[in-house]
């Protein structure tokens, strides 16, 4: 089954979509304001130790200061294979240090970003590790002959004084000599300059910036599956067939320009995909449907059936929609890029084998899934536990913001809850004050509400505290907002 890639690229971002058996799977935004962080290198100095939490805070030249852990601290770390004592991050960094780190994980909401100082560098069929010095394979070349044939082509590659390591990556698979030569190569001169820049600029700086989106779609999305990839700009087009000439070769055929009148993602139902991907409610083509609460903790997701009554029994029924709602779910942690811990809560199944082949379809629909995850099975509440690396903003993060009428809460106050309010601190200012008259200023609604069901209970208090109460429609306010003017 083939994979299109689509590249829509404006002056102020880039979109790619990755489409498989034509449905959006994958989208991927970088914003030219907020470009990720993710895989830059910096030259940094420790601004704060905290032995309490063993972690500092290191500056890098960024908004917010960015947290390295002791763990990611690479001196830490056993070399030998053996297990090692972990040192007191007080004995390895002081204020005022120098260091240089690499960003592992972008920031996210309040948090800064997560250095490590193991620094790796990526290129298309190997990862460079300049401060380690074995070989590893990348988990997803299963094969143990061709995992060793790979791992003996990369050391007859290596001249005798190399000290670096490399991780060879499933792109090798293919790779001829001449294709692993060049790649070690180009990572080897792009650690020299790296390291030639720390020696010579003052900290923070930035060392290193890691490929464009649009260069790591080539990097790292396009594989064997992928028939070709798209792109809506001609200059940038051109630009990539340059980069994809020297770096991916075998990918340039696969480059195409669209120049077609109708918008490259209108083509494909992109934009439509992206609208309900920012729903809660995700239909299902049986007519059950998913429940996505994204919350700072955790995301839930909820399995309903909906108007689904198609089958035998009941229990056909409910094994049926949570058969098509895993396939969906992992979709859309894929389109939304949830990350985190995530809880599903399917509709509960009393057969041990329905359960049992549910959750083996959820594994094989993670398959195609290229980040981090884990699932731990049924909770004792029935519930499926899973995590998801988290390595970049949600989708929701990127494109919406909290709801300036209920602060992020998803809910806002009643038109009643809020007359309710206000009857109360009129009540508690009639006490404090002694004014000619009171004026409510409210939005439209609360004003209605006032003037019709609860206006009883406005006339009631106006005869307590022996002062008129006036009412003004403010078009500007919102329901929750409202003020209480003493004349």
């Amino acid at each position: 089954m083939s994979e299109d890639i689509l590249i829509n690229i404006t002056p102020q971002e880039t979109r790619v979509a990755l489409i498989f058996q034509g449905a959006v799977q994958e989208l991927h935004i970088e914003r030219t304001l907020s470009r990720g962080l993710a895989g830059n290198i910096y030259s940094g100095k420790v601004m704060r130790v905290l032995p309490g939490m063993q972690s500092a805070f290191i500056d890098i030249g960024l908004e917010r200061a960015a947290f390295l852990h002791v763990v990611d601290i690479w001196e830490t770390r056993p070399h030998d294979g053996q297990a090692a004592q972990q040192t007191l991050i007080e004995k390895l960094l002081h204020e005022g240090q120098l260091l240089t780190v690499q960003v592992v994980k972008d920031p996210i909401g309040t948090k800064g970003a997560r250095l490590s100082t193991q620094i790796s560098i990526a290129g298309r069929m190997l990862v460079y590790l300049p401060q380690d010095c074995h070989i590893g394979i990348s988990q997803r070349i299963e094969n143990e002959a061709e995992r060793e044939l790979l791992k003996s082509k990369v050391h007859k590659l290596l001249p005798p004084e190399e000290k670096g390591g490399f991780i060879i990556r499933t792109m090798a698979e293919e790779a001829s000599d001449a294709d692993l030569q060049m790649d070690i190569e180009y990572l080897r001169k792009t650690w020299s300059s790296i390291t030639q820049l720390a020696k010579s600029c003052p900290a923070p700086m930035l060392l290193h910036q890691d490929l464009s989106l649009v260069q790591r779609v080539l990097r790292d999305f396009v594989n064997d599956e992928t028939s070709k990839i798209q792109i809506d700009s001609r200059e940038n087009f051109i630009k990539l067939q340059e980069f994809a000439a020297g770096y991916t070769p075998s990918v340039t055929a696969r480059l195409m320009h669209y120049t077609g009148e109708r918008p490259l993602f209108d083509l494909y139902g992109v934009e439509e995909e992206i609208l309900e991907a920012l729903n809660r409610r995700v239909p299902l083509k049986s007519g059950g449907y998913l429940i996505i609460d994204q919350t700072e903790a955790m995301t839930t997701i909820d399995v309903n059936t909906g108007s689904f009554v198609n089958g035998r029994n009941f229990d056909d029924i409910i094994f049926k929609t949570n058969l098509e709602a895993v396939h969906a779910i992992t979709r859309q942690l894929r389109l939304r890029n949830l990350g985190g811990i995530i809880i599903l809560d399917l509709i509960d199944m009393e057969n041990a084998e329905h359960k049992i082949t549910v959750l083996a379809e959820l594994h094989k629909a993670l398959l195609r899934d290229r980040t981090k995850k884990s699932v731990s099975g049924f909770s004792a509440l029935g519930l499926v536990e899973m995590t998801r690396k988290r390595t970049r903003e949600s989708l929701a993060h990127i494109l919406c913001e909290p709801c300036p009428a209920c602060n992020g809460t998803g809910q806002v106050k009643t038109a009643r809850t809020i007359c309710y309010e206000i009857l109360r601190e009129v009540l508690r200012e009639a006490k404090q004050f002694n004014p000619r008259e009171f004026r409510i200023l409210a939005s439209q609604v609360v004003v209605d509400m006032f003037l019709e069901e609860e206006s009883q209970y406005l006339a009631m208090l106006g005869d307590f505290i022996c002062k008129p109460i006036s009412l003004q429609v403010e078009t500007t306010y919102s329901q929750e907002k409202y003020d209480i003017i003493i004349m």
